[in-house]
């Protein structure tokens, strides 16, 4: 267990992440375990699921949350934009949920004069149009093509930019969401997933088996 800093609140959410490492536990056995009150664990666990700090299993015991995953997918994501980014010459970045907002944590621009590009740290509404804000609201796919991941936007947020977007899955939940952003005159007529979905898919999958032991 980390020395207490005398900062309770902090002080208890540090002592139940600590706790939880070592497996997953349900309110109420953290409460007899750390000597809380259980109305005050269900409380701070609950805060705590809220900012994804921790996440709650159908069996109502909390493991350690994505807020952490996607975090780590950051010190990982440039290798993999870069990649897409070369076999494209488009952008590619990474998107997470932080809230109400979605946050560009890591981006491989474009080397075109004209490109699509947001800087890392942008953060933009999740309500705002895009293909990676349908991602990480967990949009359901197209019933016409139930076994497609991608998204794609044209034109909606930005007039003359498209991009295609796939999610990144993490213990049964979208934590990211991968983005292939570019002009709309450099992409072919059938729009950029069918041009990139499968690429972006792809590098998906590259995210997620860098997560899988974690």
């Amino acid at each position: 267990m980390a020395e207490p800093t005398g900062v309770g609140v902090l002080d208890r959410v540090v002592a139940i992440l600590d706790t939880v490492e070592t497996g997953p536990v349900s309110a109420s056995d953290l409460a007899r375990a750390l000597g809380l009150s259980v109305p005050t664990a269900h409380r701070i666990v609950t805060a705590m699921v809220k900012h994804g700090l921790l996440q709650r299993d159908a069996d109502g015991r909390h493991h350690i949350g994505p807020r952490f995953a996607s975090s780590a997918l950051t010190t990982t994501a440039m290798p993999l934009l870069e990649e897409i980014r070369d076999r494209t010459g488009e952008t590619a970045q990474l998107w997470v949920r932080r809230g109400d907002d979605r946050l560009c944590t890591a981006s491989a621009d474009s080397r075109e004069e004209l490109r699509a590009t947001v800087p890392v740290g942008t953060l933009l509404p999740i309500s705002a149009a895009g293909s990676a804000a349908r991602v990480l609201t967990a949009d359901p796919p197209d019933p016409d093509h139930p076994g497609r991941r991608w998204f794609e936007s044209v034109s909606e947020r930005t007039p003359g930019l498209c991009s295609v977007s796939v999610g990144v899955r993490y213990r049964g939940g979208i934590i990211a969401a991968v983005c292939l952003s570019a002009p709309v005159f450099r992409v072919g007529e059938d729009g950029p997933g069918a041009e990139y979905g499968s690429l972006v898919e792809t590098a998906a999958d590259q995210f997620e088996a860098a997560l899988r032991y974690r």
